[in-house]
């Protein structure tokens, strides 16, 4: 199932998380196990997942979990409502990945699987709306690259281009 394993994107993220919520913690990473779900157990973190329930529907499955910080990392853009679940998430802390829109490239969507498909691939500001407008307050974030190895125009674009986007928050009040 998971025959490519995105290596710079999953190193990047480990970072991200270990340097805002240092192991030992508790998680909720929102979605079905992954292997980046073995990557953080392997690196001192408890980890719960949802159990893929669609969250648009049932977005106060998160209330279920009691953990140090819930995870989401490439899920937001494939709901239609995120709103909605970053309302519900008990925990204080929310640490997040997302694919930003790049201008020269659209939206991704699975020829195979009607259900791996970006419904969402936000600019940094709008997720940034986003999180503020549902209840969090951003604390750090980062942006990095996704270089494929290909030749031709847009390749050469993603070297330059920030790809991903990860979000330290905290709820407020």
């Amino acid at each position: 199932m998971y025959d490519k394993i995105p290596e710079k994107r999953y190193r990047e993220t480990l970072a991200f998380l270990k340097s805002v919520l240092p192991a030992p913690a508790t998680i909720l990473d929102l979605g079905v196990r992954n292997p980046f779900s073995k990557i953080m157990e392997e690196n001192g973190y408890t980890v719960f997942n949802t159990n893929g329930e669609d969250l648009d529907l049932l977005p106060e499955v998160v209330k279920e979990y009691k953990v140090d910080a819930v995870t989401a990392f490439e899920i937001f853009e494939h709901l239609l409502a995120p709103f909605n679940v970053l309302r519900e998430i008990q925990s204080t802390k929310l640490i997040a990945t997302i694919p930003l829109d790049l201008w020269f490239a659209k939206a991704y969507r699975s020829k195979t699987d009607m259900w791996d498909r970006h419904y969402h691939e936000f600019e940094d500001w709008q997720f940034d709306w986003l999180l503020e407008k549902s209840g969090w307050d951003i604390v750090k974030s980062e942006k990095w690259t996704s270089p494929i190895q290909k030749i031709g125009f847009r390749p050469i674009l993603r070297r330059f281009t920030p790809r991903y986007y990860a979000v330290y928050a905290i709820k407020k009040g």
